[in-house]
């Protein structure tokens, strides 16, 4: 058994995992500050389904308050931590900058001053699909140069992967940083788009669809997601001994126990179809405003995962058909849709 620190607990990837390492026994301690970025209800009532087990325990802190996240590590001890809180949403970051600054580099100093106190076994983070930016070279490579961000919450995931190099070149602090890729499935954030489009069917009315809908994304299902975290966990970024530095790979290091991995589906999928496995479920269909791409989207997406799947025997099992129709399945429930 371990004493693992999740940030981001309330949230949708974050509540996922931490009832997984429930599951196999581990001891968690939870991060949130159920921040009103979207509904918090919603994140009450994951955080409730939490509480309700034991060995969870939860602190409702901020990452950018540097006192009380000192406090967190020093009491708590953790052997392990896995950061998913931060300020999410490509578009938001163009309304908010400063709220990215203050979570997104400021709370994850941080989370790395606090693993540096603590001296934990493995700190595992989430970047994003995001920091690929204008690379259109498909599919998205770890080993390819990430240099063009279009989004400041893309910059600001690629600056923690840079700062997380730093510690554990500095302090030996093994460092896995994850470039997840549209992340789906039950318990999932209000702000995205298998949410606003289930939403939008239900309520029969029109639900815009940027980029004409002909954007291709790679759809990761949530438990994928998880138990590519959680083998990571199970297995310690190491300096890598054919690391070349005078042809350096971006993604391993030869001077730091650190390493970035894509976790994807490994395949696109066309945003129409993704509407029409949604329609299939709900057995209606979608009436839908055509728009152009918005400011910070890309048209395609799609992850390399060959590395993740040597590295932790990675491999999606989840096709979209049974995840979009377990979200539904969870959608109906939890707002009890069609029910007295």
């Amino acid at each position: 058994m371990a004493v693992i620190l999740v940030t981001g607990s309330a949230g949708f990837i974050g509540s996922h995992l931490a009832h997984r390492l429930l599951d196999r026994g581990d001891e968690v301690v939870g991060l949130d500050n159920l921040n009103p970025y979207y509904d918090p209800t919603l994140k009450q009532a994951r955080l409730a389904r939490l509480e309700a087990r034991g060995g969870y325990r939860h602190a409702n802190i901020d990452l950018a308050d540097r006192d009380a996240m000192a406090r967190l590590f020093a009491d708590a001890k953790p052997d392990r931590v896995v950061n998913l809180a931060a300020q999410a949403g490509v578009r938001y970051s163009l309304e908010q900058p400063a709220a990215y600054v203050d979570s997104n580099l400021v709370g994850f100093g941080n989370i790395l001053e606090g693993c540096r106190a603590a001296q934990v076994q493995h700190l595992v983070f989430a970047s994003t699909s995001s920091v690929y930016g204008a690379n259109s070279k498909l599919p998205f490579s770890v080993h390819d140069s990430v240099h063009h961000p279009i989004t400041l919450y893309a910059a600001t995931k690629l600056a923690n992967e840079s700062m997380a190099h730093s510690y554990a070149h500095l302090f030996g602090i093994p460092a896995t940083g994850f470039r997840f890729f549209t992340v789906y499935g039950p318990w999932g954030r209000p702000d995205m788009a298998l949410f606003k489009f289930t939403q939008a069917i239900l309520d029969d009315r029109p639900m815009d669809v940027f980029g004409q809908g002909q954007m291709q994304r790679d759809f990761t299902y949530v438990d994928d997601i998880v138990s590519g975290v959680v083998a990571a966990l199970d297995r310690t970024a190491q300096v890598d001994p054919t690391w070349d530095a005078a042809n350096p790979d971006p993604a391993t290091s030869g001077v730091a126990p650190w390493r970035i991995l894509n976790l994807g589906n490994s395949q696109r999928v066309e945003l129409m179809h993704y509407i029409e496995v949604l329609e299939e479920k709900l057995g209606r269909k979608a009436k839908l405003n055509l728009l152009p791409m918005q400011p910070g989207d890309v048209a395609r997406t799609e992850a390399d995962v060959t590395d993740t799947q040597a590295a932790l025997d990675y491999t999606p099992s989840t096709p979209i058909e049974v995840g979009v129709s377990n979200f539904v399945d969870w959608y109906l429930e939890y707002y009890r849709v069609g029910k007295n």
